[in-house]
């Protein structure tokens, strides 16, 4: 089966190929355009769809050497994600597909991210628990088949990307947060600055990052805003630490909880080299995953791959296909 995927969930104009399990293409067409306003406007965000679409789909095909006519399906995320990104991305979906007259499906951009995993680990086997860190989420799911999730924890607040993000501003790096951080942080002692990390006394499994944010922000002010290279590397390694800590304790925490021993880590923070070489310490009892950095940012290889999976399973779109900026993986 050859479906072809879409993914505009957000900032990032994405179409792959997918054939029988294979991904035969990705492009991926990043909208730089938002670092002039220090984050995603998502009007921009809407309007830059829009003008990237076709080219974008139209270079995927070429790179999976097919024509049009070669397609069974389309797979395009409907949720979640930014409403009038999702409502261009699905529009075109929708069209694409009724021209051609195959069937189009939704699908979770969430659960899109769990999957990205078993592109690159054909191998991984259920059940295993799965840390979603982006932008937008941090969650940790116990997943035991296609479609039987289980929530255990999330974040009360922020998102870990959006921590890193809003770190990155207040300390005047780049956008995106997490490179221009990570970045910064290279050289840096980690152990410079005793930033809070909130629920390490808890049983409960979730996570906080508005104080880690208010304490960098109440450290800047503390030093009148102005800090030399070397010590912003302090601040910015010290930072970085305390989200990923955090991170992997409360995953430490479900895995010890659960009895689960293997673990995935998903999501555009999964990208994050200090979170990767963390994880192989303290997962060295465990079969640990985490996927290229290709398939850690938004990317439309895995929409296309989970949705075949569907589609394999006589899963089709209703008429009535619609967007849902909110949409939860379990309801």
């Amino acid at each position: 089966m050859t479906v072809l995927g879409i993914e505009t969930s957000c900032d990032e104009t994405a179409g792959s190929v997918c054939r029988d399990g294979t991904i035969l293409s990705s492009v991926i067409s990043s909208q730089d355009i938002h670092a002039h306003y220090g984050g995603i406007v998502p009007e921009i965000a809407s309007r830059e769809h829009e003008k990237r679409l076709t080219s974008v789909v139209e270079e995927a095909m070429q790179l999976a050497s097919l024509v049009k006519g070669d397609l069974d399906a389309v797979a395009v995320t409907r949720g979640p994600g930014l409403m009038g990104s999702l409502l261009t991305g699905v529009s075109f979906a929708r069209g694409f597909a009724q021209g051609l007259g195959i069937p189009c499906l939704g699908i979770n951009h969430i659960e899109a991210h769990i999957f990205a995993n078993f592109i690159a680990y054909p191998e991984l086997k259920y059940p295993f628990l799965c840390l979603l860190a982006s932008g937008g989420h941090t969650q940790i799911w116990r997943v035991s088949d296609l479609g039987d999730y289980e929530l255990l924890g999330e974040t009360r607040d922020d998102a870990a990307g959006e921590a890193f993000d809003k770190g990155a501003r207040i300390l005047g790096l780049g956008f995106p947060g997490g490179p221009a951080l990570e970045e910064a942080s290279r050289g840096g002692n980690e152990e410079e600055v005793a930033f809070p990390r909130a629920f390490l006394q808890s049983q409960a499994i979730e996570y906080s990052f508005s104080g880690l944010k208010t304490s960098l922000i109440n450290y800047v002010k503390g030093r009148g805003g102005k800090m030399t290279e070397k010590q912003l590397a302090h601040v910015a390694a010290s930072y970085q630490k305390a989200i990923v800590d955090v991170l992997l304790f409360k995953l430490r925490q479900a895995v010890d909880l659960t009895g689960v021993k293997t673990t995935v880590i998903a999501g555009g923070v999964a990208a994050n080299n200090r979170l990767r070489r963390e994880a192989e310490r303290v997962f060295a009892d465990c079969t640990a995953y985490y996927p290229p950095r290709s398939l850690c940012t938004d990317n439309a290889a895995m929409v296309a791959f989970l949705g075949e999976k569907y589609f394999l399973q006589g899963a089709r779109v209703k008429t009535d296909l619609s967007v849902v900026p909110n949409l939860s993986l379990t309801h």
